[in-house]
C-alpha cells in the first residue's frame, strides 16, 4: 500500500506507490534501467537510494584518454593545416599520394578514434554505473548545453567538454554550470563565438583597414542560444535588441592561438571586445571587459524566468512530456530559494510525489534503450562498433544532435513505426548474441520489478526459445517506457 506524501499548504495530498514499485521506478525512470540486483537494493528506501547518488564533486568521469580540450584543439588545427597542404599539393600536381597526404590521413584516423573512444567511455559509464540517476541527471545537462560533432572542429571537443564543463558542475550552482559551458572551447567553436568581433573594436578597425571593409563580424549565435535555450527561454519577452547587445557584451570571448600561453583554451581578447555600456533585458551593464559578459551570465542564471524554463525541462525529461504544473512549481521554488543549487533541485525532484506517478509516460531514447539493455544483463559495450550502428540507425548518431536544441525529449519522436521496427531488429540481433546464457524470466523480474505486468510476464514465459523471450522482454512496452 502506498503512503501519503507531505505537501505544501493548499496542495492536494498525493499518495506514493508501494516501496517495491518505487524501487522499480527509481531504477527505470530516474535511472537508466536496472542492473541485476539494483531494484532489490533500492527497496528499503527508494528515495534515499537516489538521494545518496547526489554529490557535490559532480558526476563520474569517463575513463577515456583524459586529453584536455586545449590539446584536442591544437591537434585539430594541425589536421586542418595538413588538409590544406594536401589540397594545395593536389591542385598543383594533380596527385595526392604524397607524404603529406599520408600524414593527413593518419591524423584524421587518430582524431576519429579519439572521438569514438570518448563516446564509448561515456556509454560504459551509463551501462555499468551503480549510480545511474547521477548519470541520467548528467545526460540531461549535456543535452541542455548541447555541442555537436556535426561541426568538424567541435567533434574532437565534445568529450572534453562534457568532462571539463558539465560533469564537475552538475550538482553545483547553475551559474557555475552556465559559465563553464559558455566559455568552453567546444561551445565557442560550435556557435562560432570565437569568430565574433565587436564592430567598433580595435580588431574591427584593424580588419577594416586591411580589407578595405567597413565592418567586421559580430556573431549572435551564442548570445541567442544562451537566452533561448540555456536560460530564460524563448517566451521570456526578450527582443532582438537584447540579443544584439548581449552578443556585443560577449565579444572577446575566444580561444587561445598556437602562439598564446593558453593555446586551445578560453581567452578574453580585449581588442575584439565591443567597447561601451550595454542594456540587456532592462538592466544596464557598465564597460568592464570580460566582466561585462560574465555579469550578464550571472544575472541570467539568477533570473526567475530561467528557473521556470529550466525546471520545466527537468520535469519533462524525468516525468512526462506534459509534466504536472505542481512539480514544475515545486522545482522552481526550490531553485529560487537556493540560488540555483542543482543538488537541492535534484533532491526536490526525488522528494516530489508527482515524480513517482506509476504511469510510465516517457519512452526511452535510442541511447537510453541501448544502455538499459546492457544494464539488463550486467554488461557494457565492448567497442564503439557495438553501440554506434543502432544509434545511428535510430536517428541518434553518437555525439551529433542535429541542432543547438539538442535531442528531442518527446515520446512521439522516438516511437515512430519505422523506429520501432528497427528496435525490434536490433533486439533480435542482441538476443541472438546473449540470450542463450540467460534466464529471460528471471531477467524480466530483475529488470522491471513491480512494473512487470502479468501480460508481459506471460509473453516472456510462453516464448518458444530464450532468444524469442529475451527479444519480447526488451521490446515490451514496460521495458521501452520509463
Amino acid at each position: 500500500m502506498g503512503k501519503i506524501a507531505m505537501s505544501r499548504k493548499g496542495d492536494r495530498r498525493l499518495s506514493l506507490p508501494s516501496k517495491d514499485l518505487m524501487a522499480a521506478i527509481a531504477a527505470t525512470r530516474f535511472g537508466l534501467g536496472a542492473r541485476p540486483g539494483e531494484i532489490d537494493a533500492a527497496k528499503a528506501d527508494p528515495q534515499g537510494f537516489l538521494i545518496a547518488q547526489i554529490r557535490r564533486e559532480g558526476a563520474d568521469i569517463p575513463q577515456d584518454d583524459g586529453e584536455s580540450a586545449g590539446a584536442r584543439f591544437e591537434q585539430m588545427r594541425r589536421y586542418q593545416q595538413e588538409r590544406r597542404a594536401v589540397r594545395q599539393e593536389k591542385d598543383g600536381r594533380g596527385n595526392d599520394s604524397t607524404f603529406a597526404a599520408q600524414a593527413f590521413q593518419s591524423t584524421q584516423r587518430d582524431l576519429r578514434q579519439k572521438v569514438n573512444a570518448d563516446f564509448l567511455a561515456r556509454a560504459r559509464i551509463g551501462a555499468g554505473t551503480p549510480a545511474s540517476f547521477r548519470e541520467r541527471w548528467t545526460l540531461f545537462w549535456t543535452n541542455h548545453f548541447t555541442v555537436s560533432a556535426t561541426k568538424q572542429i567541435t567533434s574532437v571537443l565534445v568529450g572534453p567538454f562534457e568532462r571539463e564543463a558539465i560533469r564537475p558542475y552538475v550538482f553545483s550552482s547553475f551559474e557555475n554550470l552556465l559559465v563553464a559551458s559558455s566559455t568552453h572551447p567546444a561551445m565557442l567553436t560550435y556557435l562560432d563565438q570565437a569568430l565574433s568581433i565587436g564592430p567598433q573594436s580595435r580588431a574591427a578597425q584593424f580588419v577594416a583597414r586591411r580589407r578595405n571593409s567597413a565592418t567586421a563580424g559580430l556573431n549572435e549565435n551564442l548570445a541567442r542560444e544562451i537566452l533561448e535555450l540555456h536560460t530564460v527561454g524563448i517566451d521570456a519577452g526578450y527582443t532582438q535588441g537584447d540579443v544584439t547587445e548581449f552578443a556585443r557584451a560577449l565579444t572577446g570571448f575566444s580561444i587561445g592561438r598556437e602562439q598564446d600561453d593558453r593555446a586551445g583554451q578560453f581567452v578574453f581578447r580585449e581588442q575584439a571586445h565591443e567597447p561601451g555600456p550595454r542594456t540587456i533585458l532592462g538592466r544596464r551593464y557598465a564597460e568592464a571587459g570580460v566582466g561585462q559578459g560574465l555579469a550578464v551570465l550571472r544575472d541570467l542564471a539568477a533570473d526567475p524566468r530561467t528557473a521556470r524554463h529550466v525546471c520545466g525541462k527537468i520535469a519533462r525529461h524525468f516525468v512526462a512530456d506534459v509534466p504536472p504544473p505542481s512539480l514544475v512549481q515545486r522545482l522552481e521554488q526550490r531553485w529560487m530559494a537556493t540560488g540555483g543549487d542543482l543538488a537541492a533541485v535534484a533532491r526536490t525532484l526525488v522528494e516530489s510525489p508527482e515524480a513517482w506517478d506509476p504511469t510510465p509516460a516517457k519512452i526511452k531514447t535510442p541511447y537510453e534503450y541501448a544502455l538499459s539493455t546492457w544494464r539488463l544483463i550486467g554488461a557494457e559495450p565492448s567497442a564503439f562498433e557495438r553501440i554506434a550502428p543502432i544509434l545511428t540507425s535510430l536517428g541518434q548518431r553518437p555525439f551529433a544532435p542535429p541542432s543547438p536544441k539538442g535531442w528531442p525529449e518527446d515520446a512521439q519522436t522516438w516511437a515512430a513505426p519505422d523506429a520501432l521496427i528497427k528496435r525490434m531488429q536490433w533486439a533480435q540481433g542482441f538476443a541472438a548474441a546473449v540470450a542463450d546464457q540467460t534466464d529471460p524470466n528471471a531477467l524480466a523480474a530483475s529488470a522491471l520489478g513491480e512494473r512487470l505486468t502479468p501480460l508481459a510476464a506471460k509473453a516472456v514465459a510462453r516464448a518458444e526459445t530464450r532468444r524469442e523471450a529475451f527479444a519480447l522482454l526488451i521490446m515490451s512496452p514496460e521495458f521501452q517506457r520509463r
